[in-house]
């Protein structure tokens, strides 16, 4: 193994000192926070809290699973038609994709609120037109559409990313040996495509069982996510080794998925299992 030079090591410092900074000493913080009391002392009590905020970690799981398979629903056959077309075609398709990306998570969750209130631009359309107002935000299926909404990106890039380099000889030969458009898709397509499947899940599903922001306005405050839990446990200073135990549980849960999402996808081959 080459040994490296002082250079290499200098110019690797930097990123160093920011992993130690600004990961590790956080996770080492949560780690001590969760498994100590107020005074200093070591215990097990806010691990055993944790079977308090069981139906709530449960609901967000459900939350966060439905969202998931529902931008997979959705992103897999966008993915599939973006990369189909042509190349310019698929920069301004991609573009228009990640352009609601480009502004703050706040102002997106504010204008759907905007768009889903009671007396926003939904209702007041559908009162024009004749139908009685929905009452939509304040209920599970908003929050849904929330993070739908502000993770789908999540899901199309990287399936585009693995579909757009696959080697469309095989599809052509697929065809040649007697298979139709559906069987192309399910032997063919699909099983090349599973690492872009794999990595999107993963980055959707994340931050979509963390998230609190999002049930907060979106879910009107008549039910609470674990993210939701975290927050109000780091308010008060009682309660604050409680919310880094949970942190601690969802940091684990986070590196579990990071890990099937490494095993299973690899970029450099474009997506080609081997």
């Amino acid at each position: 193994m080459k040994k490296r030079t002082l250079l290499e090591r200098m110019a690797s410092a930097p990123h160093l000192v920011w992993m130690v900074l600004f990961i590790v000493a956080p996770l080492l913080f949560v780690a001590y926070y969760a498994f100590t009391t107020p005074d200093g002392s070591f215990t097990f009590e806010n691990i055993a809290a944790l079977s308090n905020h069981a139906e709530t970690f449960l609901f967000s799981v459900c939350m966060a699973l439905i969202s998931t398979v529902i931008c997979l629903l959705i992103g897999y056959p966008l993915a599939y038609c973006i990369s189909r077309a042509s190349a310019r075609a698929q920069k301004i398709l991609i573009m228009l994709i990640m352009l609601p990306m480009w502004m703050n998570l706040l102002i997106r969750t504010y204008s759907m609120m905007a768009i889903l209130d009671d007396g926003g631009f939904l209702n007041n359309l559908l009162m024009r037109l004749g139908f009685a107002p929905v009452h939509i935000v304040g209920t599970a299926g908003a929050v849904i559409f929330g993070m739908v909404y502000n993770f789908l990106p999540y899901m199309v890039l990287p399936i585009h990313s693995v579909i757009s380099k696959l080697d469309w000889r095989l599809i052509e030969a697929a065809n040649d040996l007697g298979c139709n458009n559906f069987r192309v898709l399910t032997r063919v397509i699909l099983p090349l495509s599973v690492p872009g499947i794999i990595s999107g899940l993963t980055m959707v599903f994340v931050p979509s069982i963390s998230t609190f922001y999002i049930s907060q306005k979106l879910g009107g405050g008549t039910f609470e996510l674990i993210g939701d839990t975290i927050e109000r446990q780091f308010q008060n200073p009682v309660t604050y080794h409680v919310g880094a135990s949970i942190s601690l549980v969802m940091m684990i849960l986070i590196l579990i998925s990071l890990a099937i999402m490494n095993r299973f996808s690899d970029s450099e081959t474009g997506g080609m299992i081997a």
